[in-house]
C-alpha cells in the first residue's frame, strides 16, 4: 500500500488548513460528497473553523448546518449514504458520540452486512476530541476504543497536516463508514502538505523516526510526544522507533511486529485512558507473536482511570505526557 498524489509539489499548512483543502476538493471532484453538522456554514465555519468558506464556495444545500442533535445529524448521513451520497457528518466533540452511538454502530456498521453486500455505506463522521484545553470532563475524553470494537466500522487517527489531508480523502472514499478523529491541540501545527489530490491508503502505518533499541506505537497527538521523548533519551544513549499507527482499524500489525521484532522492545502510548484502552490490543498482538524474542515486557502509556478535570492540574494528573513516555522507554531499554 503506497501514497498517492498527483503532484510532488507540497504547501505549508496547517493542520486545520489539510482538513478543510481535503474537504474542499473533495466535494469539488464528486457532487454527492456533502457537510452535515451544528454549526458548519459561514461566517462561523465550525467551532475551529475547519469548514470556513466551503459554503460560501459549494453552497448551503452542500454544507448543512443541523440542530444540536448528534442522533440526527448522524442519522440524516446514514440516510443520505444508503441513498448513495458521500456525507461527512461532523459530532462536534467526541463526548458526543455517545449520544449517536445507535445510528453508527446498530445502523451504519451493519449495513454492509445485513444486506448480504447490496448496501454500501460511505458515511465519514469527523469528530475532535478537545482533551489538553481545560474543556472538563465531559469534553475531554478519547473514545476512539470504543469504535474500534465495531466489526464495520474503519477508525483514522491523524497525526499531522500531510496525514490529515491524505487520510480523511481516502475516508471520503470509501464505500465503508469511516470514524475520522482529529485532535484540538493539532490543529495549529504546520507541516508540507501535497499539492492536489492525495490519499494515504487506510490501514498503513507509518515509521516516523527509525531507531534499533525501543520501538513506541502510537497515534494521534500522542506521536508529538513520543517524538520528543525519542529525542530526549537519546542522549543516554537509547535510539528510539516511532511508528504512527494512523488507523486503528484497519490494524497495520506487519508494520508493527516488524518494527518490534527488531528492536525486541516496546511501548504502547495514547492519552485515551490506559486501562482497556486501544494499546491492550497492540499489545496483545505483539505479546501472542513475539513473546520468545521480547527482551521486556511491552509497556503501556496512557491516561489514568479517571474522569478529566478542568483545571490545568487535574488536568496533568490524569493526561499521559512526554515524561511519562520517557520513564516507559527507560524502563524497558534496562531491561
Amino acid at each position: 500500500m503506497i501514497e498517492t498524489a498527483v503532484s510532488d509539489a507540497t504547501t505549508t499548512r496547517s493542520m486545520r488548513q489539510a482538513l478543510n483543502l481535503a474537504l474542499d476538493e473533495a466535494m469539488a471532484a464528486d457532487p454527492t460528497v456533502f457537510l452535515i453538522g451544528e454549526d458548519l456554514a459561514d461566517p462561523g465555519g465550525g467551532i475551529s473553523q475547519v469548514t470556513k468558506g466551503l459554503s460560501t464556495k459549494h453552497g448551503s444545500d452542500r454544507v448543512r448546518d443541523t440542530p444540536i442533535s448528534e442522533a440526527a445529524i448522524v442519522g440524516a448521513a446514514v440516510g443520505a449514504a444508503a441513498m448513495g451520497m458521500r456525507p461527512v457528518a461532523e459530532v462536534m466533540i467526541m463526548d458526543f458520540v455517545s449520544i449517536a452511538l445507535d445510528q453508527l454502530v446498530n445502523h451504519a456498521a451493519k449495513a454492509r452486512f445485513m444486506s448480504g453486500g447490496l448496501l454500501t455505506m460511505p458515511l465519514t463522521l469527523r469528530t475532535a476530541v478537545f482533551g489538553g484545553l481545560g474543556s472538563g470532563a465531559t469534553h475531554s475524553q478519547t473514545l476512539e476504543s470504543w469504535l474500534a470494537h465495531v466489526p464495520g466500522l474503519k477508525v483514522v487517527v491523524p497525526s499531522c497536516p500531510a496525514d490529515a489531508k491524505g487520510l480523511l480523502t481516502s475516508c471520503i472514499f470509501d464505500d465503508d463508514p469511516c470514524v475520522f478523529v482529529e485532535n484540538v491541540v493539532l490543529y495549529g501545527t504546520k507541516g508540507p502538505v501535497p499539492d492536489g489530490e492525495y490519499r494515504i491508503p487506510l490501514g498503513a502505518a507509518h515509521v516516523k523516526r527509525a531507531g534499533t533499541d525501543v520501538t513506541v506505537l502510537t497515534y494521534g497527538r500522542t506521536v508529538r510526544d513520543a517524538l520528543a521523548a525519542a529525542e530526549q533519551v537519546a542522549a543516554d544513549p537509547i535510539d528510539v522507533e516511532v511508528v504512527d499507527l494512523r488507523t486503528l482499524v484497519p490494524f497495520d500489525a506487519e508494520t508493527v511486529l516488524r518494527s518490534v521484532a527488531r528492536t525486541r522492545r516496546a511501548v504502547v502510548a495514547h492519552h485515551a485512558t490506559r486501562f482497556v484502552g486501544f494499546g491492550a490490543e497492540v499489545a496483545s498482538v505483539i505479546n501472542e507473536e513475539l513473546f520468545g524474542e521480547l527482551e521486556a515486557p511491552v509497556r503501556r502509556v496512557g491516561a489514568r482511570f479517571a474522569p478529566v478535570g478542568s483545571a490545568a492540574t487535574l488536568e496533568a494528573a490524569v493526561m499521559p505526557s512526554v515524561a511519562t513516555i520517557v520513564d516507559a522507554i527507560r524502563d524497558v531499554a534496562a531491561r
